[in-house]
């Protein structure tokens, strides 16, 4: 085989985001509702009709939509699952991208995520902790279907900067779209 050629299949596949990546990273001040709804609407994988590079995760060529995912850092008070008023202002655009007409019909997983500071046992039940004060924020100030919003504690097993576990934005929130 050709060298250029398997070197530029190569550069693709490294390219690629990996099984389980993370979507954008917003952080607050920076959230925009049609960014969310962009990063939360399901993807269809592309079709080629000759070389054709395929996830992992794809079940088929041109096969189901991928999952949108997007990962907001919100601010919590240290140690606390309490919302800032930053916070708040974030997920009032959350709210308005989960309630627009792409998404009005999806369900998504919040996942809270913390560093590992502290144990593990509590940096389980404060994630979870945080993903639920997203969900009722939510909920209670966006008017969004409270069953349409699963609150899920991923604790700190799932670093988004490995090199830096203490890092901000180990401290999120992921917003996963559920529907397919």
């Amino acid at each position: 085989m050709n060298v250029r050629f398997l070197l530029g299949v190569c550069v693709l596949i490294a390219v690629l985001p990996a099984k389980g990546q993370e979507g954008p990273v917003i952080q607050e001040g920076q959230v925009d509702a049609s960014k969310i709804v962009d990063a939360l609407a399901p993807h269809k994988p592309i079709r080629t009709r000759s070389l054709q590079i395929m996830r992992e995760d794809t079940d088929s060529p041109g096969g189901a939509s991928q999952p949108g995912k997007v990962s907001l850092l919100i601010t919590f008070d240290t140690n606390s699952a309490n919302l800032t008023s930053s916070a708040k202002q974030s997920l009032d655009v959350v709210g308005q991208a989960l309630s627009s007409e792409k998404l009005a019909s999806s369900r998504f997983a919040i996942e809270g995520h913390a560093d590992p500071r502290g144990g593990a046992a509590a940096n389980l039940k404060l994630s979870e902790q945080r993903a639920q004060s997203v969900r009722n924020y939510l909920v209670q100030n966006m008017n969004i279907d409270a069953s349409r919003l699963e609150a899920v504690g991923k604790g700190d097993h799932e670093q988004m900067n490995k090199a830096n576990p203490l890092a901000p934005e180990n401290r999120r929130v992921t917003i996963v779209n559920l529907s397919r």
